[in-house]
């Protein structure tokens, strides 16, 4: 075996190791799912990754259908929380997008030599404890609290820095010949960005909008300080899944984190192409 080959096998087997490790905890979130209650508050050998009687009484349970007498009724089931995740998290992304896609245009184009990109990072140094405390005595005052478009605004805000420094670097790696030629032939700055540049930007866009979403969307301490009960999220309700008789409900969290999974594996998979194309914009550069 030549030393060439023997590294292209010891690096995919290191690739190969590495995927199994990552996959571990979610195969055994998608077992647990499946598994009823005896089989979920198993310890020790009786453990095992293939449910050994599958059933769907766990997603029956956290939607309010089924009527285990092992387990007490829910107050509430987990379908206004996936609603609230989705309004939160959906429009946090488009806030974020929006703002920080058009603060990137402008200081990648006219912007040079601005501190406003240090500043915005300011915005991610603090502690989160200590952004969140002025913010919930501000929410309380203006009513914004356990609302799913105050928690929205929150979120925007607070994936606003790393939705500017992505855009902004794919903007910054974007060459402008192809701006400067537009402008000449007598486009005005605002018909460029919207007919030449953002259509060019589709899959940066995409790539930095999927990373935002998944940051707003996965969210747990925002969402715990700002919603008791009406608009709490799939995070904060996955954490309140418990029982004074079987204690936590592990496979009733495991349905639901199962479901919290689907919508960002799909995004990426519906925007793959664009996905791949932002990742790798501005690698060829000289």
């Amino acid at each position: 075996m030549t030393r060439a080959l023997a590294f292209e096998v010891l690096r995919y087997l290191i690739l190969v190791t590495a995927i199994a490790v990552a996959l571990v905890p979610i195969l055994w979130m998608a077992s647990m799912a499946f598994k009823p209650i005896p089989e979920w508050q198993a310890t020790g050998a009786a453990l095992t990754w293939i449910p050994k009687a599958p059933t769907l009484d766990n997603f029956r349970y956290i939607f309010g259908t089924n009527s285990n007498e092992l387990i007490a009724t829910l107050d509430r089931t987990a379908v206004k929380p996936i609603l609230a995740s989705f309004l939160a998290a959906g429009l946090g992304t488009v806030i974020a997008m929006t703002a920080g896609t058009s603060a990137a245009y402008g200081l990648s184009r006219f912007g040079s030599g601005s501190n406003l990109p240090l500043a915005l990072v300011q915005l991610r140094l603090f502690p989160p404890m200590a952004v969140m405390t002025p913010v919930m005595i501000m929410w309380a005052f203006l009513n914004f609290t356990d609302t799913w478009w105050g928690l929205a605004l929150v979120y925007g805000i607070v994936t606003l820095p790393f939705a500017f420094w992505l855009m902004k670097t794919f903007f910054d790696d974007m060459p402008k010949e192809i701006e400067e030629a537009a402008l000449v032939e007598g486009c005005s700055r605002a018909r460029v960005f919207w007919r030449i540049t953002l259509p060019m930007m589709r899959a940066p866009l995409a790539s930095a909008a999927l990373f935002v979403f998944i940051l707003n969307w996965s969210d747990y301490l925002i969402a715990l300080l700002l919603t008791t009960r009406e608009w709490v999220t799939i995070p904060v309700y996955m954490a309140s899944l418990s029982s004074s008789m079987t204690g936590q409900l592990y496979g009733a969290k495991a349905a639901l984190g199962l479901i919290a999974a689907v919508p960002p594996v799909v995004l990426g998979v519906l925007i793959q192409k664009h996905l791949v194309r932002g990742l790798t914009f501005g690698a060829l550069k000289q």
